[in-house]
């Protein structure tokens, strides 16, 4: 009885963030209420405070829960033993798929995530970190060269770039599904990326290609 008691609750405050998260999604954290959180789930306010004693709580455990997740899905692509080509070819595959299913909680990720407290911050951000590392470094490993030429962050980062912006004009009902998109994604990286070259530097400008100071940002993430 005690594990459905518990089974019960956790299946609550999964539902309950996952409307936390549409309204963080569509409203802004700063414009969305408990009242409204507790609307949407059909719970009274001081139900609501059963579970999470406020949004902020519900902000950290959105964000980094999405954070984790795509964290480890880098992780078990990695551990499959694939060639370095399909390494790749999965991990994006993978990553769109998992997109697709948590768009609100990853547009939360990406645009409320400065809204934490520094200590949430920097665990959330880290984990940012290292997704994007998992990626690079897989793309290194396929493309050497690329490696050699200090190539495979920017790749990495306009990868994202092109998967996060599906999400704001792509409509799974428009003819095309999140599935059959994937692997379009992919092919459009793969014969694009081996011709990448770095173009030298204009003379007069004599800046690096990044701030050797910079730290990566939950923009990186956009």
């Amino acid at each position: 009885m005690a594990r459905g008691r518990a089974s019960g609750h956790d299946d609550q405050r999964d539902a309950i963030l996952r409307h936390a998260a549409r309204l963080f999604a569509r409203r802004g954290y700063i414009g969305t209420s408990m009242n409204q959180v507790a609307e949407a789930a059909g719970l009274s306010k001081a139900s609501l405070y059963h579970y999470y004693r406020d949004k902020y709580a519900m902000l950290v455990e959105i964000a980094e829960g999405h954070v984790t997740t795509l964290e480890a899905l880098v992780g078990e692509v990695r551990a499959e033993g694939l060639s370095p080509a399909d390494t790749v070819r999965r991990l994006i595959e993978r990553i769109i798929t998992e997109y697709a299913d948590a768009q609100d909680a990853h547009r939360v990720l990406t645009e409320d995530v400065r809204f934490l407290e520094p200590d949430d911050k920097a665990r959330v951000l880290g984990a940012e970190r290292r997704v994007v590392a998992g990626f690079s470094q897989a793309i290194g490993v396929w493309q050497p060269q690329q490696a050699e030429a200090g190539l495979t962050k920017p790749l990495t980062m306009l990868l994202f770039g092109m998967i996060n912006w599906l999400f704001t004009w792509h409509r799974p009902d428009g003819g095309l599904s999140h599935q059959q998109l994937a692997p379009i994604v992919a092919d459009l990286f793969f014969a694009g990326v081996p011709g990448v070259g770095l173009a030298p530097a204009p003379a007069a400008a004599g800046l690096p290609l990044f701030n050797p100071t910079s730290t990566i940002t939950a923009g990186d993430m956009q």
